[in-house]
């Protein structure tokens, strides 16, 4: 069982205007002081703009490990996002929990709530467009450096100092890395196998089943 990790911020962000006045986002979330509620669509006080494709149940609360900015400096240089939390639009940042060492379904006590990881984070064009134009879609895919999500099993609250504590990992040969390879990066071309096996993994978000789903050519 690994250690349990601590919360450096949490992050939430209102609905607002982005590249144009009709296309409205809720990418921009900055650190919050004190608890936060936990709820069953995530942390009180944030918001979504398009709920076809972000928030919702199981893409509730977003977590990026905050051990990768060091990679985006040697990327994309000093951008000023990068010298607070939340430049990826994360709500939760950590040091030492990585896409590598979090697998899906893994179930977490944060704070007094239950979480547990349902899917990676699918980038797209509104991170090329926060950063001004640099390429980090694309980067992010490539790095497979792109966070997770979590649905809320138990509502509860958090906040920064809180411990996020691995209750349950059923199963630790799915890493959100490896899951993320198979399902966007294009891993499943060499490993048909593989994307054949993560049918087994019942915690998966339905996007990302009916993704699998879509490349199996079922």
């Amino acid at each position: 069982m690994t250690s349990p990790t601590p919360v450096l911020s949490l992050q939430c962000g209102p609905v607002q205007a982005f590249r144009k006045p009709d296309e409205p986002s809720g990418i921009a979330k900055t650190p919050v002081d004190g608890p936060v509620r936990v709820h069953r669509l995530g942390l009180a006080g944030d918001e979504q703009a398009d709920l076809t494709v972000h928030g919702g149940p199981d893409k509730a609360i977003h977590h990026y490990p905050h051990d990768h900015y060091a990679f985006w400096r040697t990327q994309i240089g000093d951008h000023p996002l990068l010298d607070q939390y939340g430049a990826f639009g994360e709500n939760i940042a950590t040091h030492g929990m990585t896409e590598e060492t979090v697998c899906i379904g893994d179930r977490y006590r944060f704070g007094t709530a239950t979480v547990e990881v349902s899917q990676g984070r699918q980038p797209c064009w509104k991170l090329d467009h926060r950063f001004g134009g640099l390429p980090v879609n694309a980067r992010m895919v490539k790095a497979r450096r792109a966070g997770w999500y979590y649905r809320v099993l138990e509502e509860g609250e958090a906040a920064a100092g809180d411990m996020i504590a691995l209750l349950e990992r059923p199963h630790p040969e799915w890493t959100v890395a490896r899951t993320f390879g198979l399902l966007v990066a294009g891993d499943h071309k060499q490993d048909r196998d593989g994307l054949e096996a993560l049918g087994a993994v019942t915690g998966l978000a339905e996007p990302w089943k009916a993704r699998r789903a879509k490349l199996l050519g079922v």
